[in-house]
């Protein structure tokens, strides 16, 4: 009996294409995703030395810090559904030696438009990356159970990713040139590029069809409108140069959309929005992305402006979202076989939404413990959230689709965090200047400046000294802390939104059988004699 058992474990091992290396190449695709992840984040602390050194325009230095970003959200259905196509390990690895290449151009670069040129591919290396590592996930793990254990700790990588960025790039600033925040990605390429090669297998979707070359160009400068116009936004700019590629964008979206719709052999299978639990969950990692990092921007300006903290010490307070955060993913396999999809995200966002009512104790005055209960409660919260709903939308995609998949998922990430930005941004400012119209003593047009942001507040009151000067400074604190509450409540409501949103998840996890061939009773004799 044990013979045969063994037999049929070791057909579905193989049936699976990975057998028991699966979780080694679970470790190269976390590697690749953390080189991601870090990269998004490391040049925030380098921009004062890049500033110094190359001394760019202001646009250029706009570029620098936003190209990385909206090339690589650009461009993860093209590579994804690419992927699907020609070999997924195919794409990772030329998005590896990419990623090498653009990495040492940056380091190397002498002026700001090479360094931005620089930026662009690193974020084209970025897209052919990140859909990938889940699509092959998707494949090599083709038991749920053993999935969601792989994607929450993909989901962990990805958190200590976005948190070691800054403090790996304050390290190598304190004691490097601000190139070596790109130099640390080429010895990584350097192992990831042969262990890969030698480890992960290649997967495809059916092959079906030819590749819809200008549906995944349409789709590439549709999400490149959209997400510029959405950036432009979130920084304050309303104008033409905001207006003009959010709607282009949006159109070619709307044109990209038809078309697959009339194509027998679609870039993306729009069918998979029809499944409740494919849809809920993009909308959920959308929501769930929308309250983080407009919440994370406005915690940080309110930890160094109003409570006065240096960057660092800043980072330190944030740490334990991140710590929260990782604990949820490496808990999240479990929580989702105990609870299910449903239950599972739709806890997620009620946790969320009580820590970001329990934030609303933050005032002029350092609270360490309040912070640090809240920011634990949003990071376990938030990670079980997104760990929920990433989890449901790849299982619940075709195998063939899953670079796809993985794309949209990753692209309602992106799109998430920049309209998050944006409506937070938006709701934040217009709580907080109508409080600096009038304040005693102080000129209407140094009001209007400080009415811009709290940092620009505090430029005017230095300039203006003296009393006015002083009672400036201070309403301007009082009304970010105001514009603060009402941004909290803001996200409670679209977390609750959320909760109420994730109602249409299924109820229970459902594990689909993993297809073994039945042995030959020669083959069940041959296994029992090698036992």
């Amino acid at each position: 009996m044990s013979g045969t058992t063994t037999a049929a474990a070791a057909l579905r091992r193989r049936a699976a294409g990975a057998g028991a290396n699966r979780w080694v190449v679970l470790v190269v695709l976390c590697v690749s995703l953390l080189l991601v992840a870090v990269d998004a984040t490391v040049l925030h602390v380098a921009v004062p030395a890049v500033t110094e050194d190359l001394k760019p325009g202001g646009i250029e230095l706009l570029w620098i810090v936003d190209v990385y970003p909206l090339v690589c959200a650009s461009l993860l259905i093209l590579f994804g559904t690419l992927g699907d196509k020609v070999g997924r390990r195919r794409v990772l690895l030329l998005g590896y030696a990419l990623f090498g290449v653009a990495s040492g151009v940056a380091a190397l670069a002498d002026n700001a438009q090479v360094l931005i040129l620089a930026r662009a591919l690193l974020g084209v290396g970025g897209a052919m990356i990140m859909p990938a590592t889940l699509s092959i996930l998707r494949q090599v793990f083709p038991d749920r159970r053993e999935r969601a254990l792989a994607i929450g700790i993909w989901s962990a990588v990805a958190a200590v990713g976005a948190a070691v960025g800054p403090l790996l790039g304050g390290f190598l600033l304190e004691h490097f040139w601000w190139g070596s925040v790109f130099l640390v990605n080429i010895p990584l390429m350097l192992v990831s590029l042969p262990v890969g090669r030698l480890l992960l297998p290649e997967s495809k979707g059916s092959g079906q069809g030819p590749w819809d070359v200008v549906g995944a160009l349409m789709a590439a400068a549709g999400l490149f409108g959209v997400v510029l116009g959405v950036k432009r936004l979130g920084g304050g700019e309303i104008d033409g140069i905001t207006a003009v590629p959010l709607v282009v964008g949006a159109v070619l979206l709307v044109l990209f959309v038809r078309r697959q719709r009339r194509r027998t052999h679609p870039l993306v299978d729009l069918r998979m929005f029809a499944r409740p639990a494919f849809s809920t969950s993009v909308c959920c990692i959308v929501l769930a992305m929308l309250a983080l990092v407009g919440l994370e921007l406005i915690a940080a300006q309110y930890l160094q402006l109003v409570l006065g903290l240096s960057p660092l010490e800043t980072g330190l307070r944030l740490l334990p979202l991140t710590v929260a955060a990782m604990a949820s993913g490496l808990a999240g396999a479990r929580m989702l076989r105990r609870f299910g999809p449903r239950r599972m995200v739709c806890f997620g966002f009620c946790l969320t939404a009580v820590a970001v009512l329990t934030l609303l104790g933050m005032g002029g005055e350092d609270n360490a413990p309040l912070l640090l209960f809240g920011f634990v409660l949003l990071g376990f919260g938030l990670e079980t959230t997104l760990f929920g709903a990433y989890e449901s939308m790849l299982s619940e995609a075709p195998p063939e689709q899953a670079g796809g998949a993985a794309a949209i998922g990753e692209t309602s990430y992106q799109l998430g965090a920049g309209i998050g930005i944006a409506l937070l941004g938006s709701v934040m400012n217009a709580a907080y200047t109508p409080g600096l119209s009038s304040v005693q003593g102080v000129p209407a047009s140094a009001s209007a400046a400080a009415g811009h942001s709290l940092g620009e507040a505090y430029e005017v009151a230095g300039r203006l000294g003296g009393p006015a000067g002083e009672a400036l400074r201070r309403t301007a604190r009082d009304c970010f802390v105001h514009g603060l509450h009402v941004t909290l409540l803001v996200s409670a409501g679209l977390l609750l939104l959320g909760a109420v949103m994730a109602l249409r998840l299924p109820r229970v996890m459902q594990c689909e059988a993993v297809a073994v061939e039945v042995p030959a009773p020669r083959d069940v004799m041959e296994s029992r004699v090698s036992a």
